[in-house]
């Protein structure tokens, strides 16, 4: 498993890079795992529209290192506040990601999420898993 935290996102042969994104204060933190055609994207902080450009290019770059049919993983169990552009961006890019053979799959624990996701309509496109864990094992384990 390579791990990599995501600062000015620099191309993915990187192994190992800055735990601040591009604006040290943006609010938001990150580290991504590869493990074989998998990623996942561990998130922290806060996501408005402060830093909502931060964020989309750290989950359309983090995405396009997934290959298929390894899953695209975003676990944002560490967010403190989650704006709509937040799902707006996992939206758009779980289509991008669907065209390319890659499941684009959530990990919350966080009651608002899943009800934001619902209200939304988002529930196909942004699929919720409890753990890291089971958002790698077969999209049958959905929770």
């Amino acid at each position: 498993m390579n791990t990599v935290a995501i600062g000015s996102l620099p191309g993915p042969t990187s192994t190992r890079l800055s735990s601040h994104l591009s604006d040290p204060h943006s609010g938001l933190r990150a580290l991504t795992e590869t493990t074989g055609s998998a990623v996942v994207v561990h998130v922290g902080g806060d996501i408005d529209a402060s830093n909502e450009v931060v964020w989309q290019r750290l989950i359309s770059r983090s995405a396009a290192i997934a290959i298929a049919p390894g899953p695209f993983v975003v676990d944002v169990r560490d967010l403190e506040f989650m704006g709509s552009c937040a799902y707006a961006v996992l939206a758009q890019e779980s289509v991008r990601c669907r065209r390319r053979g890659v499941s684009l799959r959530l990990v919350t624990n966080q009651p608002i999420v899943a009800r934001t996701i619902a209200a939304c309509g988002l529930r196909r496109l942004l699929p919720m898993y409890s753990t890291v864990e089971t958002a790698l094992s077969p999209p049958s384990n959905a929770q």
